[in-house]
């Protein structure tokens, strides 16, 4: 297992930071504030139905599965949820995590107060692995230990997808054709998949799957950011 330590990003939110790689799991610019510019204002509010099926390649430290549940909560709509991560952050790391806090503190979440969410946010990450979680009467969650490629992806199931995983930097094997076909298999058509990179690579492989892809500005740090739609 690799050396993690948790540090603080530009607007408050912790993150994990990987010292053998010099990478982390969010942007140092603000890790709920990328998480919100590319996976809510840019994947889940794109998505106009009650009921969202959602994959996210990455669980990582449950961030944006976290404020997906809270929009949920916004937008009254029903999610089922299902994060993949090789690696799970521990209890001992999670438990230090200030995402609550950082929300709160600088994100406009008055309709969220009656939630509790340093609560749920626990609930969430003290979930089993491996069944689907009843997190509240709208948010089922399924955390699955696994290698990407190794998940059995269903077929047509997924609206949206969140691609998190980390950069190509360190694991260019992630940002490949191989994956990507997986995922889209398991898409429905017309769904969504969201990411925060844009490099050139990543761009081609989706097109020659059939994805209709299109450049967004970034969030903070970073220039452009992917959507891809599944023809």
């Amino acid at each position: 297992m690799l050396e993690r330590k948790l540090i603080s990003t530009d607007d408050g939110s912790a993150t994990i930071f990987i010292p053998e790689w010099n990478e982390s799991y969010h942007s140092k610019h603000g890790a709920v504030r990328e998480a919100i510019h590319v996976f809510i204002q840019n994947g889940l509010d794109k998505i106009p139905y009650k009921k969202i099926s959602v994959l996210e390649i990455g669980f990582g430290t449950g961030l944006n599965s976290f404020l997906t549940f809270l929009n949920a909560v916004k937008r009254d709509i029903q999610i089922i949820y299902t994060g993949l991560e090789k690696y799970p952050v521990q209890p001992s790391e999670y438990r230090l995590l200030n995402y609550s806090k950082s929300i709160i503190d600088n994100f406009n979440v008055a309709d969220y107060e009656v939630i509790k969410p340093d609560d749920l946010y626990q609930k969430m990450m003290d979930s089993n692995w491996g069944d689907f979680q009843e997190i509240n009467q709208i948010f089922r969650l399924k955390k699955v230990e696994i290698d990407f490629f190794e998940f059995d992806y269903p077929e047509s199931e997924y609206d949206l997808v969140y691609f998190d995983a980390f950069g190509a930097r360190v694991q260019p094997e992630l940002w490949t054709s191989e994956l990507f076909e997986k995922i889209h298999f398991g898409m429905k058509t017309g769904g969504l998949l969201t990411t925060y990179s844009s490099k050139g690579s990543v761009r081609r492989a989706l097109k020659e799957l059939g994805f209709e892809v299109e450049k967004l500005a970034g969030p903070p740090g970073k220039r452009e950011m992917i959507n891809a739609i599944k023809k």
